[in-house]
């Protein structure tokens, strides 16, 4: 009776199996549903972005994201050795890339899970989440209006009125709150987080009106602050 005793014996058992139950339709078929399931994803975050700067690259990364990581299970569930060595691969690899906005992690999340599910075998259950989670972006972004607040820098001398000047923050916005105060040799800047009334922008050319301002700067942000 023959016995598998080493390494290369393992090697050349699994590498028959894998090459005997490879289908190449099953392939071909797991990575065009991945591809379209890629193009979905890429137009709902184009359709739904709202932040300061659009990047085309790391839309069309999301893609290729759910193509390659289908690639990467079809791989691994058909080889013991290579998912050992995939995932050895794996955790040396280092991810430098920073994401700051938590909805590009999202939507890099979605694009690995539909990945694995194209990948897998579960096509039906890839097309009808991506399907769903699409469309509650979609609602989300259209019907929900979300009221992004600004920050104001006011660059002012010993001349103006700080009462003068919160009293017009306080006519132009609906709410508002300090954020920093500083003294930058005869200036003194401070820094407002506002929420305007109406979308009105005018309150930075009254405050350049004051005597002493040198500089109104309205700013939109995303919540974040560091002072």
């Amino acid at each position: 009776m023959n016995s598998i005793t080493n390494f290369s014996d393992i090697f050349k058992s699994s590498f028959l199996e894998t090459t005997s139950s490879f289908s190449i339709i099953d392939a071909l078929l797991g990575i065009g549903v991945a591809f379209m399931v890629g193009l979905f994803i890429y137009f709902i975050y184009k359709k739904t972005f709202n932040g300061v700067i659009y990047s085309h690259s790391y839309n069309i990364s999301l893609v290729i994201m759910t193509m390659a990581t289908a690639l990467v299970i079809m791989g691994i569930s058909q080889n013991v050795l290579l998912s050992l060595g995939m995932v050895g691969a794996l955790s040396i690899v280092r991810f430098r890339t920073p994401i700051k906005d938590p909805m590009d992690l999202v939507y890099l999340f979605w694009s690995v899970i539909a990945g694995i599910l194209c990948g897998a075998g579960f096509i039906l259950l890839a097309v009808i989440g991506s399907v769903l989670i699409g469309l509650v972006l979609l609602i989300f972004a259209n019907k929900i209006k979300v009221e992004n607040p600004y920050l104001l820098i006011i660059k002012y001398d010993q001349n103006a009125v700080n009462e003068e000047l919160e009293q017009i923050v306080k006519t132009y916005t609906k709410r508002f709150s300090l954020k920093s105060k500083s003294m930058i040799e005869d200036y003194e800047e401070i820094t407002y987080e506002i929420r305007v009334k109406d979308n009105d922008s005018n309150i930075t050319s009254e405050l350049a009106r004051i005597k002493g301002v040198q500089t109104a700067v309205m700013l939109s942000y995303d919540g974040n602050f560091t002072a």
